[in-house]
This record gives C-alpha cells, structure tokens and sequence, in this order.
C-alpha cells in the first residue's frame, strides 16, 4: 500500500461559522463530504477554532474577573458541543474523530511532545480524524498560541505533516496595491517569503483572533519544517478538492 500523505487542515472561527453567529453545519458537512472523497489518498488532522463561537450560542455568562476567564469559560462550555457536531456529521459520512487538546507547554517539553506524535499517530493508524484545538481553560495570555493559526503550524511540524492547508475568508493573502484599489488580487504562489511579509495588510478577522499577519507567521513556522502551506477561501463549498484541482484562487507557499 502507497503511504497516505498527510495534511494538518486549520479551520478558522470565521470559515466554521459561515462569517454569522452560529456554528455552521452545513460547513462541517463540507468538510467530510471532502476528506471522504481524499481518504485513500490523504489522512487528515484538523485543527478547529469555534469552541466559544458555539458557547455563545447556548450561554451569556455575567462576568466576574477578567474578559480572559470569561472566554477561558466559554471556551469550557462550547468545546463538548463543538466536538459533538463534529462527531455527529463525520460519523454520517462514514468518518470517524477524536478530541485533543493542547497547550503552548507542550510544545515545549520533549515528552509530551513525543507523547502527541504516538498518540496521534495510532489514533490515525486506526482511522480516526484528530480534532485539535488550544486547551482555552488552562492557557493564559503568557503561554496561549494567540491564534490557531500558530497552533496548526506548530502540529503540522511535529507531525511531520506534508501539507499545511489554512481555511480563512479570503482567496489567499492579496496584494497590497489590489487591496487599496479595492479589487482584491489572489497571489498565487510565494517563493521568496520575505517580499512576502511587505504585502500584509493588518486586519483581524470577525470571529477569530488571527488575521493574515498570523497566517504568515505560521506560514513561516512551517516552512521551517519544509512543510508547504496553503490558504484557501474555506467560506466556499469543496474547497480542499477545488484547491487540488486548481479550480479556485489560492496562495500557495513553498
């Protein structure tokens, strides 16, 4: 048997929720509808925000100490339903998924790391999806990721990923002239990464704590590992397979 290639697809608040206020499962859906169509080829790990996206759905909570222990709190309450939807929809596609949860530490600590590259790795010895998100109840501002976008970098490098796909609602980074003439052009392919870095225009996305500086910068985590990254508009529907298939504009960086 040819060894499976593996991807580390990071799936952003602002693609989960469709750029609303509510977790989409239309758009989870589309996720394993794809990863069922690319599953003889490819084995997937994903790395998904949404967990206080979907706690809001349920819950306002009053807040009695810092915005942070609110959101560490939300966080508590979103990811069981989170990973439940999960479950829910990839088991209708004939898929099954797990839960991790990981801190900045255990990146850190030769251990654990070795402890994440076993694990993981029987959990898709045995066809299981990983569904990895920030562990938000115990981070705190010293040692959080800041964004996902760092935390799916820094998997897709000690899993030896062979593809590092970032979902986002863009087409890809744009050019910076494109985007102060309002008519958003997609640059398709990076080769030199520090003409790279004078493109970004700073912006944070609704939902997510990232933006495409944060994209950038875990593009850069990557590369370092010799891992290529693409970013993807994952707002729209098969758009892993139409990435493949080079049928929508993305950025792709060596």
């Amino acid at each position: 048997m040819q060894k499976k290639k593996r991807i580390l697809l990071k799936i952003g608040s602002n693609t989960l929720t469709k750029e609303t206020n509510n977790i989409s499962r239309g758009k989870i859906e589309d996720v394993a509808n794809q990863i069922a169509q690319l599953q003889d080829t490819y084995e997937f790990v994903i790395v998904s925000s949404g967990a206080i996206a979907v706690a809001k759905q349920f819950v306002k909570l009053e807040s009695k100490g810092k915005d942070i222990n609110v959101k560490q709190a939300l966080a508590s309450i979103g990811q069981p339903h989170l990973i439940r939807i999960y479950q829910e929809i990839f088991r209708e596609y004939g898929l099954l998924s797990s839960q991790c949860l990981l801190s900045y530490s255990d990146f850190e600590r030769e251990q654990s790391r070795i402890n994440i590259v076993n694990t993981i790795n029987v959990l898709i010895s045995n066809n299981y999806i990983p569904i990895i998100n920030e562990n938000d109840t115990v981070a705190t501002d010293e040692i959080k990721f800041g964004d996902n976008d760092k935390l799916g970098a820094l998997t897709a490098s000690l899993l030896e990923a062979d593809l590092f796909i970032i979902a986002t609602n863009t087409h890809g980074i744009y050019t910076k002239e494109s985007m102060e003439n309002g008519v958003p052009k997609t640059i398709e392919l990076v080769e030199n990464f520090e003409e790279l870095a004078s493109q970004v225009v700073s912006s944070k996305s609704s939902h997510g704590s990232g933006g495409m500086a944060s994209k950038i910068e875990a593009a850069s985590v990557a590369k370092k590992a010799n891992i290529e990254t693409w970013i993807v508009n994952g707002l729209e529907d098969n758009f892993i397979v139409n990435a493949f298939q080079n049928k929508v504009p993305y950025t792709k960086i060596k």
